[in-house]
């Protein structure tokens, strides 16, 4: 096994030279500084002090540059995952107090365990079982959650945590007598700000220069004594090595919201991965060594402080857009949290909260997509209708629950589609050989005396009474005039042995009827799967045809040997 497959980084580390360097070098500086204030906001969402932003944006960024096999993608702390931080220990222990940040802590640590061993594992298919609608319908609710959780820090009134929108705003009404007018002001200053610099050239860091507007503004004119509420001091010095230490009872605590964040992280994450890398082609994302390197950076993270990490959206689009060439830019933006931890941090001192809260909200609003609900309602009312459930659900049930309707749905609907697959009735397209659906073309010859059908989904037991209900039924269309039936094979992928044991029922009451079975375009597996069950046997190997014209052909010939010889069946039955 090579190296490479291990550790990414060796296809591009002995390469690395001025090529890189420069695109590197910015792109990692560029989002370091967007990092620094859009760490501290999301730690906060997440119920932690704001320097266990910083933490978690130095060793996990590191390891996933030398792990990951995006090399644009710009990992750390985002809003998504900050949520279901807190909504999982928001119910064990209080918002900043030393056993929450303990629990954040060994969240990461579990995070991390589950999506190393789904890489290891090659497990990185499970993620499929979120459709998009679902994922959709959630981002789209909890970033309406997440921002409007800001509201306390925007107007500068105590407003009771919660994850219930109706609870946050109905709060937020009552306390608009109490509403601090100049730490409103600051923060639509830096949603301003932010907003403005963005439509300038989105490359410039709108969230750094909120900040560094607010720690100016308040400073200077000494707007604490009017109430504003700051960060105040932030500890120096680089986070402490140890290992988390947790119990039984933790585990069973987390363990449901680790498996939920992360499914939802790794697809946040290799969403944005695969879309940066469509410009790219000198390498390609893999799933599941991208699990492997997000579970070492969570893992890793937790023996430094840092809380659960993910790739980001908007820092991942300004890391390519600034010029980005491998995961060296991450690495140089890990070094710039690393100077800042070490030397900056006091100057953060009079940083507003309500800047923040306006960093955390242009972020999160950006999730909402409502195009996506207009698309599907136009598309599939089917998707626009899981995509509405989830975004209800999660408004209001919860995130968590939110999220399990989701995931519940979307098997829901894979098993509901498997159960009652698409089933055609085909036609001859005249002049041709080809055969089509009689409900979607016009002019199709069908014969009387021929029933060609097919059934396009895998044959298994959960589907098998739909099979014979549908053949029943065109069968009972057809009436009395029926001598043969034809099934297209062409789409069944796979048999299992209950299907074998349906399959054979039907042809046995096929023959009782004194009808014709053919079968056309079986594939390799499913024949392999009809030899083991003795089924060709049963049906007669002479009954398989490549195509349904040949069988169509076949039947003709039999039938107009018949009507010269009536023995002659019993003849050919003999021969076999």
């Amino acid at each position: 096994m090579k190296i490479k497959q291990f550790i990414p980084a060796f296809s591009w580390l002995p390469s690395y030279g001025s090529k890189q360097i420069k695109g590197d070098l910015t792109a990692g500086l560029t989002v370091g500084v967007m990092l620094i204030p859009q760490g501290m906001a999301y730690a906060m969402i997440a119920g932690l002090p704001p320097i266990y932003g910083l933490y978690a944006s130095t060793v996990p960024l590191i390891i996933y540059a030398l792990l990951g096999t995006s090399r644009q993608l710009a990992v750390g702390p985002v809003a998504m995952v900050s949520l279901l931080t807190a909504a999982s220990i928001g119910m064990m222990a209080e918002a900043g107090s030393e056993t929450y940040i303990t629990l954040a802590i060994v969240l990461a640590l579990f995070v991390g365990i589950i999506q190393f061993l789904l890489g290891a594992f090659r497990l990185g298919f499970l993620v499929n079982f979120l459709s998009h609608p679902v994922i959709s319908g959630f981002t789209s609710a909890a970033a309406l959650i997440i921002g409007l959780s800001q509201l306390k820090h925007l107007l500068g009134v105590d407003i009771a945590r919660s994850h219930h929108v109706h609870e946050i705003l109905l709060q937020a009404f009552e306390k608009t007598g109490d509403i601090n007018w100049t730490t409103f002001a600051i923060g639509i200053g830096g949603i301003v700000l932010i907003k403005g610099v963005k439509k300038i050239n989105k490359s410039i860091p709108g969230p750094l220069l909120a900040v560094l507007f607010g720690i100016l503004v308040v400073w200077a004119f000494g707007l604490t004594d009017l109430g504003v509420k700051i960060v105040g001091t932030v500890p120096e010095g680089l986070p402490k090595m140890g290992m988390p230490s947790f119990s039984r009872e933790t585990i069973s605590m987390l363990l449901p919201t680790a498996l939920a964040i992360s499914l939802v992280s790794f697809m946040e994450s290799i969403a944005v991965a695969k879309a940066i890398q469509a410009k790219h082609k000198n390498y390609k994302v893999e799933p599941n060594q991208e699990l492997i390197a997000l579970g070492a950076a969570n893992i890793g993270g937790a023996f430094f402080q840092s809380y659960p990490v993910t790739g980001g959206f908007s820092r991942t689009a300004v890391n390519d857009q600034a010029g980005a060439k491998t995961g060296m830019a991450t690495i140089i933006s890990a070094g710039l949290i690393i100077l800042t931890l070490l030397f900056l941090t006091p100057l953060f001192y009079y940083l507003p909260k309500a800047i923040l809260a306006s960093v955390i909200m242009v972020a999160v609003f950006g999730l909402i997509d409502i195009k996506e609900a207009v698309h599907l309602w136009h598309a599939n009312r089917t998707d626009f209708a899981m995509l509405i459930i989830t975004f209800l659900a999660t408004l209001g049930l919860g995130i968590e629950q939110g999220i399990g309707i989701g995931v519940i749905l979307s098997l829901a609907m894979i098993i509901f589609k498997t159960t009652r697959p698409h089933v055609a009735r085909l036609g001859k397209v005249p002049g041709t050989h080809f055969y089509r659906n009689v409900n979607r073309f016009r002019q199709l010859e069908e014969r009387e005396d021929i029933l060609i059908v097919r059934f396009d989904a895998q044959l298994y037991f959960a589907n098998t009474n739909f099979f014979r209900d549908k053949m029943e039924e065109f069968i009972a269309a057809k009436g009395d005039k029926l001598r043969a039936i034809i099934l297209n094979a062409d789409s069944i992928t796979s048999m299992d042995s209950s299907a074998i044991h349906a399959m054979e029922d039907f042809a046995t009451d096929v023959k009782t009827a004194g009808l014709k079975l053919y079968l056309t375009g079986v594939i390799g597996p499913v024949r392999d799967s009809m030899v083991k069950g003795h089924l060709i046997e049963k049906i007669g190997e002479n009954n398989f045809f490549m195509s349904v014209q040949e069988a169509v052909d076949f039947y003709s010939n039999l039938h107009a040997t018949e009507n010269k010889n009536p023995h002659q069946e019993f003849i050919m039955q003999t021969n076999v």
